[in-house]
């Protein structure tokens, strides 16, 4: 078949390998010079709201989808009376907007943080006295790796947060004391046909992942995160990767957010399942059923942000994905991936890739 992907960065070409394996042709739309997709497949270069390039890509491909969650829903609205489009925008508009997110949280009874809306100072200070500080206040939309986001741990400070998140519509969140960081990834086709991965446990710094291990060990959780996801995949009608990230607070899940597309914390799937992630997602989306998604051993994933430190090309374990990005600090360009006999190995795989290139940037 072919395949038309908003969006030609990381994810697209990954996408775009993926795609090859199973014969199919993808082409890209994207208004950058040269991004990491163009390796794997044409790229219309225009930008993500350009009517005419957007029909140009649907009249290319029989069916449409995405690898980010800013695609102009408007846009992509336009044209889906002229080929299919996946994930559905009932999904990509809520996953925009962190309040209709919480809402459909809410309405589906996926336990959530307390939250306010935002639209004022004034509503920031009541914030502040209904559900304590410290909060986390966000803008609704756009924020991303850990950007749009104002830890509020003093209410001197409540004009400071209105005013560098742009005075601008946002909401504040409970600060939760979690005992750590996971997501759940599950893929659901066109005909209604569900699969689910292990849960992953992520670490971040400076609001971006730094390294995933799966699997995250804990039955009763993972019960949980799939009750959630089901949910999710069901009301939405969805189809595609969902990604669900989640707080592990006091034996429960809590949810943060979705992504409706695959995801950063899922890389790991690449050499540490029997079907990728990339590769479920289009079976998905051409209505394949989806495929096993077992784990060949103990995986882990280091992401390589800002550069690609020499030692990273040279190490005796690991699977390198290099994006052919240029270099910028805070920028994602690649990631390494391990798979071991236990999470004990796979652990001391990590912090030795971990150890190898922090002495490669601070010689």
């Amino acid at each position: 078949m072919r395949i038309g992907i908003i969006g030609a960065g990381q994810l697209g070409q990954m996408l775009g390998h993926a795609a090859h394996k199973l014969g199919h042709k993808c082409f890209f739309l994207d208004p950058s010079l040269s991004p990491p997709a163009a390796t794997v497949g044409p790229v219309v270069q225009a930008p993500f709201d350009d009517r005419v390039a957007l029909t140009v890509l649907a009249d290319k491909c029989d069916v449409l989808t995405f690898e980010f969650e800013n695609v102009p829903v408007n846009a992509l609205a336009d044209i889906a009376d002229l080929v299919p489009i996946y994930p559905p925008l009932e999904a990509l508009r809520h996953a925009q907007d962190r309040l209709a997110e919480k809402k459909l949280f809410a309405s589906l009874n996926i336990p959530i943080p307390v939250y306010r809306r935002i639209d004022s100072p004034a509503d920031l200070e009541a914030a502040a006295e209904s559900i304590g500080l410290p909060l986390v206040v966000k803008t609704r939309r756009m924020g991303y790796d850990g950007k749009g986001q104002f830890v509020l741990q003093d209410a001197a400070r409540i004009d400071d947060a209105w005013n560098e998140l742009g005075a601008s519509a946002l909401i504040a969140e409970q600060w939760v004391a979690f005992a750590c960081e996971v997501s759940a990834i599950g893929v659901r086709n066109v005909s209604g046909d569900i699969a689910s991965y292990c849960l992953t446990q992520n670490e971040h710094s400076g609001g971006i992942l730094r390294a995933s291990r799966a699997p995250f060990d804990e039955a009763e959780l993972t019960e949980q995160a799939e009750r959630h996801m089901r949910k999710l995949l069901e009301h939405l009608d969805y189809v595609g990767v969902l990604a669900l990230e989640l707080f592990v607070s006091d034996g429960m899940l809590l949810a943060n957010e979705f992504a409706p597309r695959v995801h950063n914390s899922g890389h790991w799937t690449i050499e540490g399942a029997v079907t990728s992630q990339f590769t479920n997602h289009l079976l998905a989306i051409t209505n394949e059923h989806p495929g096993p998604t077992g784990n060949l051993g103990h995986a882990g994933m280091v992401n390589l942000i800002g550069q690609i430190p020499d030692t990273a090309r040279t190490l005796s374990h690991g699977y390198l994905h290099d994006y052919g990005k240029t270099p910028r600090p805070g920028r994602k360009l690649g990631h390494i991936t391990v798979v071991a006999d236990s999470n004990a190995a796979r652990d001391a795989l990590i912090r030795d890739i971990a150890d190898s290139l922090t002495k490669s940037t601070n010689p």
